[in-house]
């Protein structure tokens, strides 16, 4: 076999691959003698018809199977031979195949440079507080107060700014402009507007304004132009609302009382240093998660060579899936959200190589150090994964090696060994 590699940047190689004339021609005749067994040929008992009928009427099926089987082999042996690595599948592109002829193709693939991570000790980061202030706990109170206020109707006057209507609405687009259609009329009953809501349409709540139970009122609302929904954009839309009650939101004081409502405290005083400790862990994560956050980057701007192109898309790719996955946990269609999903790919490039160029240099940091997860930690991975899940460690396990997802779960905590290892020696400031 005749290979022939260039190397078309520091990390994407092309490889030609000559593979003999006498390795091809037995390869035909292996499949068309299966070819001869199956197949039912007019006039030929099945398994009796000569190989020249075979290899002229199974020509195209024949030549397609003898490429699939010799290619891959082909490459594992040139790549082998070569002591190359590639991170990815190998494109395969200008694949000529005859009988009487030696086979021949081009693969391309990326590879992976050895390279010096540097020292670690040179990587600086900043510890950043974790303190918490009154004002922030003052504040995380007032959302739980906010959080347990009620609602008590409101006799004897109009709706007031901060109120809420129970009202039926319907709603009908007024003639549309711009050639758009009109939309039809829908209608909606027993609906909870809240006045000062920031999903009301503009100039919305003026109409209701002093109307009070068993009013009814017919307005027409302009969208303007910037309008954040495309649709409604530049539109009349005409509102007919009936008005069946009015409530008003009382807040509860902030006392032992509302502690008490809240969960299991005793007092304000006990609630308000639950509501400390919690910020506090919240903090702590924060700082983690802004530390690990410029270790990243650091070690991303070590890589001493242009990320493979093809590692990129799979991020980018990883990454639109995980966009998509969290549309659809808010009973989201990522298929009608009206998303330009190659923009999205697009405006993730720079930050999915980053991430990228990052975790490859901690894989070399992990190589270099030796670092490698015992079978205990990968259980202990599994079994927190599968108490997330809710799934039985075992169901989990034996999903994972069936899918071959072991080699992944590993390479994981691998790469936190390497994160815990790098943060070891770098130099804080706080």
């Amino acid at each position: 076999m005749k290979t022939e590699f260039v190397d078309v940047n520091e990390t994407r190689k092309n490889v030609r691959v000559e593979i003999p004339t006498e390795v091809v021609s037995a390869e035909i005749a292996r499949v068309a003698r299966d070819y001869s067994r199956r197949a039912r040929v007019p006039g030929f008992r099945p398994g009796k018809a000569p190989a020249r009928v075979i290899k002229q009427r199974f020509k195209d099926q024949i030549l397609h199977d003898v490429a699939h089987d010799l290619i891959p082999r082909a490459i594992d042996d040139a790549l082998r031979e070569r002591g190359v690595e590639p991170v990815d599948t190998p494109d395969i592109r200008d694949v000529t195949v005859e009988d009487g002829q030696p086979l021949t193709f081009t693969a391309s693939f990326d590879t992976l440079p050895p390279f010096e991570p540097g020292d670690y000790a040179a990587i600086s980061l900043r510890r950043p507080p974790v303190a918490v202030g009154d004002d922030a706990i003052a504040q995380a109170l007032e959302r739980l107060r906010s959080r347990a206020a009620r609602f008590e109707p409101v006799e004897g006057r109009g709706i007031d700014h901060g109120d809420t209507a129970i009202v039926d609405l319907e709603r009908h687009a007024a003639p549309a402009s711009g050639g758009r259609p009109a939309q039809p009329a829908e209608t909606s009953r027993d609906v909870a507007v809240e006045l000062g809501g920031k999903a009301n349409p503009p100039g919305f709540d003026e109409h209701l304004l002093g109307l009070e139970s068993g009013a009814v009122r017919t307005f027409t609302i302009h969208f303007p132009p910037d309008y954040a929904i495309a649709e409604m954009a530049n539109t009349d839309v005409s509102y007919t609302v009936t008005i069946h009650g009015v409530k008003r939101r009382v807040l509860p004081d902030l006392d032992d009382e509302l502690a008490k409502d809240i969960g299991e405290f005793d007092s304000l005083e006990a609630l308000r240093a639950r509501v400390r400790a919690d910020l506090e862990h919240e903090a702590r994560h924060a700082a983690e998660r802004e530390v690990r956050a410029e270790l990243m980057k650091q070690l991303a701007s070590r890589l001493p060579f242009e990320v493979p192109a093809s590692l990129v898309a799979r991020e980018i790719e990883r990454r639109l899936e995980e966009f998509a996955h969290r549309l659809i946990e808010q009973n989201i269609d990522p298929r009608g959200a009206g998303i330009d999903w190659q923009a999205f790919r697009e405006s993730q490039r720079a930050a999915a190589a980053e991430a990228v160029a990052g975790a490859l240099v901690l894989d070399e940091i992990a190589r270099r150090e030796r670092l490698d997860p015992t079978e205990e930690e990968i259980e202990r991975e599994i079994a927190r994964y599968a108490e997330r899940t809710g799934r039985a460690a075992a169901a989990v396990r034996a999903g994972l090696e069936k899918e071959g997802g072991l080699s992944h779960v590993r390479a994981g905590l691998r790469r936190e060994q390497a994160v815990d290892f790098t943060l070891s020696k770098a130099t804080f400031t706080e």
